[in-house]
């Protein structure tokens, strides 16, 4: 795992706070970045965002899909696996920004191309910048994982509203100053959590009646303008209730 000094402490503990021997409680894989079947495959890594792509690499690599990975880096001594993609030949390129500069996105992704998917994980401005040349494409053609909420997106003004449970009838109050799960789980309702930032999915929950207002850096496309499902860490509600399937 990559020690990062800017992140809210979780990098920082397992670098310096956990001990051999210790005893770690952890939960089972929970996978919101899935490999979907295609005919053909661009992956976009920048940094650690290679990290989720090359198990795709592999399984991809086994079968009858075409597939060419662009990886780009600060420096080629900080990219990470460099020596288990070297068997891959030249559907990898290799791209330190000291020697060559940014990734030359226009040239790999600016056309959409009939039965390809395009699976991208790397900094904000990374993924940004594949997106916007993604927006074209036909939908579902994008897959991205996240490090950090879009720029903004957790913004907005906070008012209380209620949630219904619609299984058990149960209503909550969300205060203001509160997120949705935190509300659930004072009245005793557990919905499992991870980024807390709307990142990754793990909280996503379906809605069954009101308006939510989207704050989460996951759901895109019509999952997002057609308002069946939430992220519960940070996403609220444009009208003053929501009914959500728990």
């Amino acid at each position: 795992m990559l020690r990062e000094a800017q992140s809210r402490g979780g990098s920082e503990w397992i670098h310096t706070g956990i001990q051999a021997g210790d005893r770690l409680r952890v939960r089972g894989p929970w996978n919101n970045f899935p490999l979907v079947m295609a005919e053909e495959y661009v992956f976009i890594a920048g940094g650690i965002g290679i990290t989720p792509l090359l198990p795709m690499i592999r399984q991809v690599d086994r079968g009858d899909s075409g597939w060419h990975l662009l990886y780009g880096g600060r420096r080629r001594a900080s990219m990470a696996f460099l020596g288990q993609l070297e068997p891959f030949g030249d559907r990898v390129r290799i791209v330190p920004e000291d020697e060559f500069g940014l990734l030359d996105l226009d040239t790999w992704i600016a056309s959409p191309r009939p039965g390809t998917l395009v699976y991208c994980c790397g900094p904000e401005a990374l993924i940004a910048a594949v997106e916007e040349r993604c927006s074209l494409w036909p939908a579902g053609s994008l897959h991205v994982e996240r490090f950090h909420p879009r720029p903004g997106a957790l913004d907005g003004e906070n008012t209380a509203f209620e949630v219904v449970c619609a299984r058990s009838g149960l209503t909550v109050t969300v205060g203001a100053d509160e997120a949705i799960v935190t509300a659930l789980e004072r009245n005793g309702v557990y919905v499992p959590t991870s980024c807390a930032e709307g990142i990754c999915g793990t909280c996503q929950t379906a809605v069954v009646g009101g308006v939510p207002d989207h704050r989460d850096s996951f759901l895109v496309g019509k999952k997002r303008e057609d308002h069946t499902t939430i992220m519960v860490c940070c996403s609220r509600a444009r009208t003053s209730r929501l009914v959500l399937d728990l």
